[in-house]
């Protein structure tokens, strides 16, 4: 086993036992799910098999104050009432827009309902983006981090004008927002990977050339800002593959899909997000990749304020 590697084996038995603590009481977990589409909702995919199935092991777990979802929730109103018969109509959930939600793209009766449910949607206290896509960009604060979900296909013109990218108009308004936080820790959520990795377990890539690196100079502007302005972490999906990196210094990661049987390209999977002050560990959540139970598979820390060498993700045995 390599030195790196104990090393975060031992800081996770130490913070654990509670032998160290971080040096900010606050404490909380967030979920992070994706990608999950029209397996869900009441019907024929209310099984635990599909999406129900990550969403009972979510609340089996317990302790998630909220869930973030990048996009491909299509349809919307089948995916929230998933979310709602399993974890109580109070759960507090964030939609983010993906390719599937826009109009004509997605499971939908009339072309544009799945936007006019996100724009219909209660975020709650939340702050507005940009006067083209007020509701479908957003951020907030939870206890000390900032919170930013983008539109990635909202430009001057509309919300859903793009094929995925960070154009100027969307730009602007993320500098502004992340320049106007005073809040130590700072997450942006996106559909698109700005890097689409290959599937940690299986090997499985997809969408390369055609998410946010499709436009190279829009992407490796956002990411310089994202580094500038000490963001710990991006979170998208889109790919169906579960995937962990840090570029520079800010990770990336794909929560994958949460479809069960829907893809068994690559095992279904959720994440979640511990924020324990000065230290965010993350552990992924993956099935057999047949609709079975989820275990935990994968686990690392975006940020310890301890003296190790990271990034260290670690690879739990199935």
């Amino acid at each position: 086993m390599k030195l790196h590697t104990i090393a975060a084996c031992l800081l996770l038995v130490l913070l654990s036992t509670g032998w160290i603590e971080s040096r900010s009481a606050d404490s909380f977990t967030f979920a992070v799910s994706a990608d999950m589409r029209y397996f869900s909702g009441p019907g024929e995919y209310d099984t635990s098999q599909y999406f129900r199935g990550a969403v009972e092991a979510i609340a089996s777990l317990g302790g998630s104050a909220f869930m973030v979802s990048p996009g491909d929730i299509d349809p919307t109103v089948g995916v929230y009432w998933t979310i709602t018969q399993t974890l109580g109509t109070a759960f507090t959930w964030y939609p983010v827009i993906g390719n599937h939600e826009l109009p004509g793209e997605g499971t939908e009766t009339n072309p544009g309902d799945n936007l006019a449910w996100l724009n219909a949607y209660d975020y709650g206290p939340v702050n507005p983006g940009p006067p083209a896509c007020p509701k479908t960009t957003y951020s907030f604060d939870y206890q000390e981090v900032h919170f930013v979900a983008l539109n990635q296909y909202c430009d001057s013109a509309g919300e859903a004008v793009t094929d995925g990218d960070i154009p100027d108009y969307l730009y602007n308004w993320l500098v502004a927002d992340l320049d106007s936080t005073t809040q130590p820790t700072i997450f942006v959520i996106g559909h698109e990977p700005a890097f689409p990795t290959a599937d940690i377990d299986t090997g499985r890539l997809r969408h390369q050339d055609e998410s946010l690196d499709k436009y190279l100079t829009n992407r490796d502007r956002f990411w310089s800002l994202l580094q500038a302005e000490g963001v710990i972490a991006y979170l998208c999906g889109h790919t169906h593959n579960y995937s962990a990196i840090r570029v520079g210094d800010v990770w990336q990661i794909d929560a994958g899909h949460a479809r069960g049987l829907g893809d068994t390209g690559a095992p279904s999977t959720f994440v979640l997000i511990h924020v324990r002050g000065d230290t965010i560990q993350f552990e992924a959540y993956r099935d057999d990749a047949n609709g079975g139970s989820y275990s935990r598979r994968h686990a690392g820390y975006l940020q310890a304020p301890y003296a190790i060498h990271l990034p260290v993700v670690l690879r739990a045995s199935p």
